[in-house]
């Protein structure tokens, strides 16, 4: 997953919006948990946002330059399906770079 190491090449900012106690969002929360201290070590000063707010659909926004942002729903995807839609959104900026 070398992927994971370019993220802060294609994008400029990542941003995982979920709620903390719905089940739609249990998927994410387990993503967030298993993977941000990989993906922060690898990209440090990389910002990577998680917004909790109540009620909230789980959705990840991509940042890119010149103001491009990509949205993607995460509500009913599992945790590999999360993983594998940023690795989408990384290798989308890689094309746009």
């Amino acid at each position: 997953m070398a992927w994971r190491g370019s993220i802060s090449k294609s994008m400029k900012e990542l941003r995982i919006l979920l709620c903390q106690s719905s089940p739609a969002s249990a998927p994410t929360r387990t993503f967030v948990e298993k993977n941000y201290k990989d993906l922060k070590s690898l990209n440090p000063k990389f910002p990577i946002l998680i917004r909790e707010c109540s009620g909230v659909q789980p959705q990840m926004w991509a940042r890119y330059d010149m103001g491009v942002e990509r949205c993607v729903n995460l509500d009913g995807l599992t945790e590999p399906q999360i993983l594998k839609a940023l690795e989408n959104l990384v290798k989308s900026g890689a094309t746009k770079a």
